[in-house]
């Protein structure tokens, strides 16, 4: 359905970035970028939504992203100086306010994904050390914040990043869903496993079959993203256009694979009443701990999960920083945004702005668990990270679809055409309010105020550069937007 359309020059350009990937390498890499918070965090969520079939959205999820990820890689390799989503949209439609709008939710998305991944490691950590603090307390409040303020102490003095270390993190990770599914299959031999558990279908709120899955997709969902982010590596790659669309596929349905067993484990070892009890402590710690009792698994896995969701934290809070300093840098978003720190050389106001967003949906999303009515906090960030993707796939489906007019003359991959179409429909289905249960509508209050947030940051500097600097300011150089390394003290512009 999918394939290159010529071959690849292996060598770098005169100026370009080292081609040191091969395929394993480059395996591995996706996969790390795909794991993470999702799958440790919201497993017991997605069981709630549809009972024993938890393992159903996650391949609903899989497929979902897989036919976005064949749009990704048309337009990786035929634009391979990409800042991403951005890039795509501003070349597609060339108007600025929807490429604003685009950033500013791939930077949101950003800060929604580390703040679920800080009340995430605030959970394990209660689990690891016996603390008991409940779902909503002050004392999970209190290391949820206190943890993301680590976050920006390290953000803050840099973080160098290498694909030998995203290696070794990815095997972490990967332990951590390994020793469970490993659990699961020890509790089968043993007899602790009642897999006529898995499918059974059980929705709360006594929905359709249909509407069920796909409220627990929007959630499981969040499990899947990162292989946008993945994309970023192609210029690293010894044959691009040969080894990344294998790559990537690859990636995804390793990890899609390893979601759907972990998912089956869960339902089979520990009933979905428990495993959506945070009461009980972290679903996947449920699972080991009734998998193999006497075996010291339990006391172990809640510090791999802490060290899962903390890479995936800082990595998202070092993307969200960067892109609004891109953005301030474009003359988008208010300059001060775009400070580099003398010494350290990082966007220090965006550190502290993106932190300071992120304190506010922490507090915002425990205090609504503390209550009655309130959803789960990993549930409603992790879901208004979904929803923001899932709008910016659409568009750049789209985008992928109204840039085939535009040829170019390197060689790149290219995609069946209904896959776009389907990836299109599919994300924008996903994203709108049907495809959520009752509990899930918060999402879109979390969404729109950030957007809110972001269009009335852009007003107010629009106006500012009209006014005091007679100028009208806009997107020029999009692919400036993933600057990690800032060069100066203040915006260029």
């Amino acid at each position: 359905m999918s394939q290159p359309v010529v071959r690849d020059d292996p060598e770098a350009p005169e100026h370009g970035l080292r081609r040191v990937m091969g395929p394993k390498l480059l395996l591995l890499f996706i996969v790390g970028d795909i794991l993470g918070t999702g799958v440790y965090a919201l497993t017991g969520q997605v069981a709630g939504e549809v009972g024993g079939a938890a393992w159903a959205p996650f391949l609903v999820a899989f497929a979902v992203a897989t036919l976005t990820a064949f749009s990704y890689l048309e337009l990786v390799t035929k634009y391979p100086h990409a800042a991403g989503a951005a890039l795509y949209t501003h070349k597609a439609f060339g108007i600025h306010f929807l490429t604003f709008v685009v950033a500013f939710m791939v930077m949101s998305s950003g800060i929604t994904s580390a703040s679920t991944a800080s009340n995430a490691f605030a959970g394990f950590l209660s689990d690891g050390f016996g603390l008991g603090l409940d779902a909503g307390s002050g004392g999970r409040l209190a290391l949820a914040l206190a943890f993301m303020a680590l976050v920006a102490v390290v953000n803050f003095r840099g973080v160098g990043e290498s694909v030998k270390a995203n290696v070794v993190l990815t095997l972490v990770e990967l332990s951590g869903l390994l020793l469970v599914i490993f659990v699961g299959l020890w509790g089968m031999s043993q007899g602790r496993a009642d897999f006529s558990r898995v499918v059974v279908f059980e929705s709360p709120d006594e929905k359709s079959a249909f509407l069920a899955v796909t409220a627990a997709t929007t959630l499981a969902f969040f499990a899947m993203v990162g292989f946008e982010d993945s994309v970023n590596m192609a210029e690293e790659c010894q044959h691009p256009v040969r080894d990344f669309p294998r790559m990537m596929i690859a990636g995804l349905s390793v990890t899609g694979l390893i979601y759907v067993l972990v998912a089956i484990t869960a339902v089979a070892l520990v009933p979905v009443g428990n495993l959506v009890d945070e009461s009980r402590g972290s679903a996947l710690t449920q699972v080991v701990a009734a998998g193999a009792p006497g075996v010291p698994f339990d006391t172990l896995f809640p510090f791999i999960g802490m060290f899962a969701v903390a890479n995936s934290a800082l990595i998202n809070m070092l993307m969200a920083s960067r892109l609004l300093y891109g953005m301030a840098n474009q003359g988008v978003l208010p300059r001060a945004f775009g400070r580099v720190h003398p010494t350290r050389r990082t966007p220090w106001v965006s550190i502290l702005v993106t932190t300071a967003i992120s304190f506010g949906l922490i507090v915002y999303v425990v205090q609504a668990q503390a209550t009655e009515q309130g959803a789960s906090a990993v549930a409603l960030l992790g879901g208004t990270t979904s929803l923001l993707l899932l709008v910016v796939f659409a568009i750049v489906n789209v985008a992928l679809l109204v840039l085939r007019r535009q040829h170019v003359e390197h060689a790149h991959f290219r995609t069946w055409t209904p896959l776009a179409v389907l990836g299109a429909v599919t994300c924008a289905y996903l994203a709108g309010p049907w495809a959520r249960s009752e509990a899930q509508q918060g999402q879109y209050r979390i969404a729109g105020a950030l957007l809110l947030v972001g269009i009335v940051l852009s007003g107010v500097t629009y106006l500012y550069n009209r006014a005091v600097r007679h100028r009208t300011i806009g997107f020029e150089d999009v692919e400036a937007l993933d600057e990690h390394r800032p060069e100066g003290p203040v915006p260029k512009r």
